[in-house]
């Protein structure tokens, strides 16, 4: 990973999920960043400029907040991760793809830090917990559907 979660900051959330579909069927959602408003309930647009790629530049919105985020690491089938930032916070997002038994294993871990994050630590950690299990299981019923 190009760029590790921070280990010190304020809220680290960390989980995985078995998805019993193909690792390829499980990168291709979630990497098409522009069709993230179809699967995941919480976000309202998402919007990639250019080619899904390291160092590209992408927008969205989930939960009422605006994102600007940027690519950080692409390794196709093996590992995908971006950074965020919104009002007072921060974010180191990667997630890990391991292809066992005719589907994925999927590993998704998270950090946030700024402000916020720092002086409502226990609200974040909580919010980013809950976030994350969301995520994977939301990215489970996409895969599994198709």
């Amino acid at each position: 990973m190009n760029i590790p979660i921070n280990n010190h900051a304020p809220a680290i959330a960390t989980n995985q999920i078995f998805i019993n579909a193909p690792v390829d069927t499980v990168w291709k959602i979630l990497t098409d960043i522009n069709n993230w408003t179809s699967w995941q309930k919480d976000v309202t647009r998402a919007v990639v400029r250019g080619n899904v790629q390291e160092g590209a530049l992408f927008e969205w919105k989930a939960g009422g907040l605006s994102f600007k985020s940027k690519i950080h690491t692409s390794k196709p089938m093996s590992m995908f991760g971006w950074t965020g930032t919104t009002i007072g916070a921060s974010a180191i997002h990667n997630w890990f793809f391991e292809s066992v038994h005719n589907g994925t294993q999927v590993k998704v871990e998270e950090s946030l830090q700024g402000i916020f994050p720092k002086l409502l630590s226990k609200y974040f950690q909580k919010n980013l917990n809950s976030g994350v299990i969301k995520n994977l299981e939301e990215l489970k019923a996409a895969a599994e559907s198709r």
